[in-house]
């Protein structure tokens, strides 16, 4: 789980030149904080509890203004 959170907020640093630190993505980026989501949004729509998922996916646009249907696949980074 680390591992990812690790990659995604190294993608982050490497293309956003405002962003300056880890602690900064982490608190402040909604986009990360989506991603994050998604992964558990998706693990469920696989696991075939796609209501529970969609209920993932919509809390997350409602707070961070970002939808990922749980059915997409987002790579690595």
């Amino acid at each position: 789980m680390f591992d990812s959170w690790r990659e995604d907020i190294r993608a982050i640093l490497s293309r956003d030149p405002a962003a300056r630190s880890t602690l900064e993505v982490i608190l402040c980026y909604p986009s990360f904080r989506a991603v994050r989501r998604h992964r558990r949004a998706h693990w469920l729509w696989q696991h075939n509890l796609k209501l529970l998922a969609r209920m993932v996916s919509q809390r997350t646009r409602r707070l961070t203004g970002i939808e990922i249907h749980p059915g997409a696949t987002i790579g690595r980074g």
